[in-house]
């Protein structure tokens, strides 16, 4: 069950009339009336409602999972590579059950480096994708099936791949005879927590994904009508002013949470100069800069949202899709998404192999810095306080999240020191969620890009380029399409990843 309690709660009104819309929207939206979101998202959305009746419905992957765990629970090291919501996912059930589960969502030679580097006799490797065509799944894939073959072992015994029917990941694990299971076609990637791409990884670590059934089953039986929860928060998220709000799982028994929230929320919102991009902060006594509204899952934040995992998985699908409707946008296309991975392409193809040498604006010790184009400035200090500015700033680190982990103090140390909100995310992963608020929201944004080399780059069986290529790539092509539409964007490359990731640090704390 969901229970919304906090200050935010007494700005509800029942009587106001966009409170009423979303009633009568809350309806529809359980008959998944397709015409919800206005005629031009009528042909997107025929093909993407199925999650409304997921916590019914999947029960009927039940028998095809309980076989899937008895055909593969002896291996006792499981690694998913996935990207956004069949990621976060998974992620986040596993966390919330104290399950390890190596989750790829990186290009960053030295994690998928770490991964390798385990036992791959007793690993399974879930491969997971809708399309059938994400460049980093497909990646690490071709990666994993050479690692195994030179390992000894057989490849097909070790990977399960997770995907639409008929996609071509679907139609090469034909040929190579690997173990598949399909998906609900009808559904998009964010919305498929409770799909075969958030259970088959938890039912595959020993999980009784039935538990987070009954849970969203049970919820949502009280999100429609009058006094239901998901339309009062859908109220308040369109009604607050600004475009941001802040999360915290932190103090919850669901860590991750708020990382699945931020990418279902600012994808599907983040479009024609509209949306709502969530701040994801360590605690409820971090700095976010800005007026937002703070939301947790327990504590003393401006809206309490109470409730178990199952739960919060469909109610915030729920809450995102009659947000969408509040401010008429369509909750299923993602178009910059799509844009991104297009320009990573083509800077690919234009590479032909390699990324080529860009010199920098100049030097300062272990950094390289490229696109200032602010003030002269010479050092990183002045650097970091030139991009104070009124519009909000995210934090862009392709690295390793797990052994450069500091870099992401940053956020809390700028947040402290800009008049406006300061948000961070891991890259490539962002592509796939925030990346979409960022071209396609508000005309507004700062963008502070870090990247690095890796100890050892890693060769992709099939392709002419590397791991280290393919980041740099989408890094560099994020950066082209966010400074074609005037958003503001500055890199640094680190020399080296531990002494630069200090110094960065050491710059930021100084600045007055």
């Amino acid at each position: 069950m969901i229970r919304i309690h906090g200050d935010a709660v007494s700005a509800i009104d029942k009587v106001d009339s966009l409170y009423l819309s979303l009633v009568e929207a809350s309806t529809r939206l359980r008959g998944k009336d397709v015409s919800l979101w206005g005629k031009a998202s009528e042909t997107e959305a025929r093909t993407r409602l199925a999650w409304v009746d997921f916590p019914t419905e999947s029960r009927k992957l039940l028998p095809v999972l309980d076989s899937l765990w008895s055909q593969f629970n002896s291996y006792n090291r499981v690694i998913l590579s996935a990207m956004g919501g069949s990621s976060l996912a998974p992620q986040v059930i596993a966390a919330s059950n104290n399950k390890s589960l190596i989750v790829l969502d990186s290009t960053d030679p030295n994690v998928v480096r770490r991964a390798l580097d385990g036992d791959l006799l007793s690993t399974l490797v879930i491969v997971s994708s809708k399309s059938g065509t994400t460049i980093e799944v497909l990646s690490h894939l071709a990666i994993f099936e050479q690692a195994l073959l030179s390992a000894g072992a057989t490849p097909k015994d070790h990977i399960v791949i997770i995907t639409d029917a008929h996609s071509p990941l679907d139609e090469y694990a034909k040929r190579k005879s690997i173990k598949t299971i399909h998906a609900e076609p009808n559904v998009g990637g964010r919305y498929s927590a409770l799909s075969a791409y958030g259970l088959a990884p938890s039912a595959l670590l020993g999980l009784d994904i039935s538990v987070l059934l009954d849970q969203a089953q049970e919820a949502e039986k009280n999100f429609e009508g009058l006094h239901s929860p998901a339309v009062a928060v859908a109220y308040l998220l369109a009604k607050q002013s600004g475009h941001f709000i802040s999360i915290t799982d932190a103090g919850s028994e669901m860590p991750g949470l708020s990382d699945w929230i931020e990418q279902l929320l600012a994808e599907s919102t983040g479009k024609g100069g509209k949306g709502i991009l969530p701040v994801v902060v360590e605690n409820l006594s971090s700095p976010v800069s800005g007026s937002t509204l703070s939301i947790a899952f327990e504590g003393n934040a401006d809206l309490i949202v109470e409730g178990d995992l199952g739960s919060q998985f469909i109610f915030w699908e729920w809450v995102t899709a009659l947000l969408c409707y509040a401010i008429n946008v369509d909750p299923f296309n993602e178009p910059h998404v799509a844009l991104s991975k297009t320009k990573t392409t083509s800077l690919l193809s234009q590479w032909a192999g390699s990324s080529p040498s860009v010199p920098s604006n100049y030097v300062d010790g272990d950094v390289e810095v490229f696109g200032s184009n602010q003030k002269v400035v010479t050092t990183l200090s002045e650097l970091l306080s030139s991009i104070h500015l009124d519009d909000y700033l995210y934090i862009m680190a392709f690295l390793d999240s797990e052994m450069d982990f500091q870099i992401g103090e940053l956020r809390n140390i700028l947040a402290q020191r800009c008049s406006s909100p300061v948000a961070f995310g891991w890259g490539p992963r962002f592509l796939h969620s925030t990346g979409q608020f960022h071209k396609g929201g508000p005309d507004m944004g700062a963008f502070l890009q870090i990247t690095a080399d890796p100890e050892e780059d890693i060769k992709i069986p099939g392709q002419a380029f590397t791991l280290q290529t393919l980041m740099m790539a989408q890094a560099l092509g994020d950066a082209e399409i966010l400074l074609g539409t005037n958003r503001k964007v500055i890199r640094l490359h680190l020399k080296n990843r531990e002494k630069g990731i200090s110094q960065i640090l050491s710059a930021a704390r100084s600045i007055s």
